[in-house]
């Protein structure tokens, strides 16, 4: 049986599954996993939970986003990247699902009655980003059970970045083989010819860029290579983290310091901005670290040093990037206010330029074999 035939055939028992058994409004995962609020925690990779094969994965990313990022459309293209989350939450009825900020995409995971949500909102938002910011925005949709059957897992875990702010950290190299995948136009979600517009409900872009206070914003993605010990990344990546200071979050990037609201008559809440702060997702695990923080350039240089010996190795791909800013995309769910999720990327590329320079290092790979 091919790969193509199998997917359709567990897309087509997910659609059965929905109709049977009516819509959820909540995840039914059965064993949620608990929330870690240490995030060297989630470099363990014991922790983590499978999901179950007739789970949903959804993928966006934006086609030529380091073309708009050069033009300066930084804004336009980390909003196109946060929809899908605000467009799948608001049509869920909750946001009690995995999902990831990748800063010119997302990723999320929804149980298979969720088939018609994830669908509808993967057209909503590619429609949304053509329409109204001027982007190409490229949805795919696929099974976990597809993804195992070509030798990845997606695994979770839970990183409780502050009392009410949990984020999904994800393991086993689904999410980026499926990435891969979808940019090669497979599992494509294509936009409908009557597709209604998205509910962002709560996504919002309020702030001014925020200026580096320690030298430099530094974006960070550190993949290990699939071959390679899950522990022994781990401690690297600990290793990182400790030059970085990100366990102490004197690398976190909001400095109320530098917090300047669009609206020139909106004032910044002193007692507030420190939840606002810890809220952030400017650290996560994504098959791999993903960083944007509030660095020296001697920190940089070291950590870049300690990854360039661990490439040579043969352990790990990595890209960075650095830049004078951060950039913060604010989403607060309808009535859940205390719940309000902020998401970081560098403002002169970020991650887009990071995972850049990673596809460079592996071409360079390649060409050497």
């Amino acid at each position: 049986m091919s790969g193509e035939t199998r997917f359709r055939q567990s897309m087509q028992s997910a659609i059965t599954a929905m109709q049977a058994g009516g819509r959820s409004m909540r995840s039914d995962h059965p064993n949620t996993p608990r929330a870690y609020s240490e995030f060297s925690r989630v470099l363990d990779p014991s922790i983590y939970e499978a999901l179950p094969d007739d789970w949903l994965v959804g993928i966006t990313d934006v086609v030529g986003s380091t073309s708009a990022i050069k033009s300066g459309r930084y804004e336009d293209v980390n909003y196109a990247g946060a929809s899908v989350i605000a467009a799948v939450g608001n049509a869920w009825g909750d946001f009690d699902f995995p999902f990831v900020f990748r800063g010119d995409g997302a990723a999320f995971a929804l149980p298979p009655q969720g088939i018609m949500t994830a669908t509808s909102a993967l057209r909503q938002v590619s429609a949304f980003a053509k329409a109204n910011l001027n982007l190409a925005l490229r949805a795919g949709l696929l099974t976990v059970g597809e993804i195992r059957a070509n030798g990845r897992d997606v695994r979770i875990a839970r990183y409780a970045a502050s009392e009410n702010a949990t984020y999904a950290m994800f393991a086993g190299g689904g999410l980026k083989w499926a990435e891969r995948q979808i940019k090669n136009g497979r599992y494509l979600v294509k936009p409908g010819s009557y597709t209604t517009k998205p509910d962002l409900t709560g996504l919002t872009c309020d702030w001014e860029p925020f200026l580096s206070q320690r030298g430099e914003i530094l974006s960070l993605l550190v993949e290990p290579y699939e071959d390679r010990s899950p522990e022994a990344f781990a401690s690297l990546a600990k290793c990182v983290l400790s030059v970085l200071d990100a366990g102490t979050r004197q690398a976190q990037p909001l400095s109320r310091n530098t917090a300047i609201a669009k609206d020139s008559a909106r004032t910044v809440d002193l007692e507030g901005w420190p939840a606002v702060a810890s809220n952030s997702d400017f650290r996560k695990y994504d098959d791999g670290l993903r960083l944007t923080l509030d660095c020296t350039r001697e920190q940089i240089e070291t950590v870049e040093a300690i990854l360039v010996a661990a490439k040579a190795r043969g352990e790990v791909n990595f890209g960075l990037h650095r830049q004078s800013h951060a950039l913060m995309t604010c989403f607060v769910p309808s009535g859940k206010p205390d719940s309000h999720l902020h998401f970081l990327d560098g403002m002169g590329g970020g991650y887009a330029k990071a995972a850049e320079m990673m596809e460079a290092n592996e071409l360079a790979l390649v060409s050497l074999r």
